[in-house]
């Protein structure tokens, strides 16, 4: 039997939920918090399958707790607005329900929870926009939200890569440099080698070694980044486009 949390600020939504979840008693709720940091506690210390999670909550948002999230676990975010559907998809969110949750549409969530084993995922994940939050998997059960726009680079490491962020940290992703081109937005990165990815923002300046490769200086980066000149063309056209201007 499937064991459930909710976490919501709102003590009416939880009891709506309740009363919604009734119909379906092969359901156990296992426990219900209010804020983020109960959220959290709860997260990490009971026994669950499934965690409905409402978005705004006291002390911060049910994003901030998507790390907590035991493995395994899938989330369904609750929230009365649909703006923030496009963000729960992109951090793996089993399903989005809308306030006040519908007694058809909750039957169905539970339906895809109970045929995503193993667990349910997305074949193809949305776009990036520049001002995205993405969440990044360090290890299992280990993850962080990061802005797309404090990311400098990315680096190949076998089928791993190194996310080179403003603060100067490197965080070591299990996600290949493919999959990064595939979802970054293509105003702001650019593939300039078959091992890295650079956001154009952050060019200080390049150095041209020879026909074949150039090194290009990027901000909060110590050291430079191979580029391979066929690439030229495509990466001046996105400098001038953010009105950047190249310097060697």
């Amino acid at each position: 039997m499937p064991r459930a949390l909710i976490i919501d600020d709102e003590a009416n939504a939880r009891r709506d939920l309740r009363a919604v979840l009734a119909a379906h008693p092969d359901v156990i709720i296992a426990g219900e918090a209010a804020t983020v940091e109960e959220g959290r506690a709860l997260l990490r210390s009971a026994n669950y399958d499934l965690v409905f999670l409402d978005v705004q909550l006291f002390g911060g948002t049910g994003f901030d707790l998507m790390p907590d999230v035991a493995p395994g676990a899938r989330t369904i975010f609750v929230s009365a607005y649909d703006h923030f559907a496009l963000r729960a998809f992109e951090v793996n969110a089993l399903d989005y329900l809308q306030k006040p949750v519908r007694v058809a549409r909750l039957a169905e969530t539970l339906r895809r929870a109970s045929a995503s084993n193993p667990p349910f995922e997305k074949t193809t994940m949305p776009a990036l926009r520049p001002d995205d939050i993405v969440q990044v998997k360090t290890g299992p059960g280990i993850a962080r939200f990061v802005r797309t726009a404090d990311i400098v680079a990315l680096q190949s490491q076998d089928n791993y890569s190194e996310v080179n962020l403003v603060s100067g940290e490197r965080l070591l992703v299990r996600q290949t440099l493919s999959s990064w081109e595939d979802r970054l937005p293509t105003s702001h990165f650019l593939r300039v080698h078959r091992t890295a990815i650079i956001n154009v923002s952050f060019v200080q300046g390049y150095h041209h070694e020879d026909s074949e490769l150039s090194l290009i200086r990027l901000e909060h980066l110590q050291e430079p980044v191979r580029a391979r000149r066929h690439y030229w063309p495509e990466f001046t056209a996105k400098l001038t486009a953010l009105g950047r201007k190249l310097e060697g």
